[in-house]
């Protein structure tokens, strides 16, 4: 049944049911104020799945459902359409002036993984408890106030007040890599300046921690050789997408489509 809000999709005669557009739309997070856009998001994704079955159908073709991991395979469906996009996409051949072009374009963003000389002190406690976490929080904030930010007060107050095992070696941590850390305690770090401290405490599933980089040694510019591969995999992934895309677009082009567009939303 249509109504303004949310009209009915038909797809070249097929209606796609209000309840399917329902189930899709919470897979597209949007404005909880704007619940609209997340229905129009479904609609519009089970409309394209609906012009590549159709396609697919069209043609005749028998897909074979493939193991995705240990246990898990694809749908039917999944099958189908990546079975027609293996026939129907072909994305230009991507040369290697286009990958050494990428490449010239910004040598400097190819580089080899950071690493950081750390120092924290951590004030424990479990985030899910929030009296707790207040606490440790307040704790950690006084504790940054009384620093005065050089190494050895850094590793002073360390050794007394941290509540992690590093507090023996002064709160360092050593060397760390990208993936060494959990991800609030990297992004804090990315966004240092050697010798100086977290302006605030950093929250992670440990507690509250006062961060401090002690060094960098930032990744040295790979050669083109070491990264080419890289490149020319992401440029193959870019254009089969555009390709992709075009299809997609052409197949809509030649449908009769209602209440659901195409358009970005």
């Amino acid at each position: 049944m249509m109504n303004a809000l949310f009209p009915d999709v038909v797809v070249n005669g097929e209606t796609i049911p209000p309840a399917a557009i329902a189930a899709e739309a919470q897979n597209h997070p949007g404005p909880r104020d704007k619940p609209g856009i997340a229905w129009r998001k479904a609609a519009q994704a089970l409309t394209i799945r609906a012009l590549l079955l159709q396609e697919a159908a069209r043609r005749g073709l028998q897909a074979e459902v493939h193991e995705l991991a240990p246990g898990r395979f694809e749908t039917e469906d999944e099958a189908t359409i990546r079975t027609l996009l293996e026939e129907a996409v072909e994305p230009p051949e991507v040369t290697e002036a286009q990958i050494h072009a990428e490449w010239a374009r910004d040598p400097d963003r190819f580089r080899s993984a950071p690493l950081w000389d750390v120092s924290h002190i951590l004030c424990a406690c479990d985030p899910r408890d929030e009296t707790a976490s207040a606490a440790a929080r307040a704790r950690a904030e006084a504790l940054l106030a009384r620093l005065d930010g050089d190494a050895k007060g850094f590793a002073a107050t360390a050794a007394r007040e941290s509540e992690c095992g590093s507090k023996s070696a002064g709160g360092a941590l050593g060397q760390l890599g990208p993936g060494d850390t959990v991800p609030e305690f990297e992004a804090a770090l990315r966004g240092l300046d050697a010798e100086t401290v977290t302006p605030d405490p950093v929250q992670s599933r440990h507690g509250w921690h006062i961060i401090r980089l002690n060094a960098v040694a930032p990744g040295a510019v790979l050669p083109y050789q070491t990264v080419a591969p890289k490149i020319a995999q992401a440029l193959e992934k870019a254009a089969w997408t555009a390709a992709s895309r075009a299809f997609i677009a052409e197949l809509a082009d030649q449908s009769d489509i209602q209440g659901a567009t195409l358009d970005p939303i």
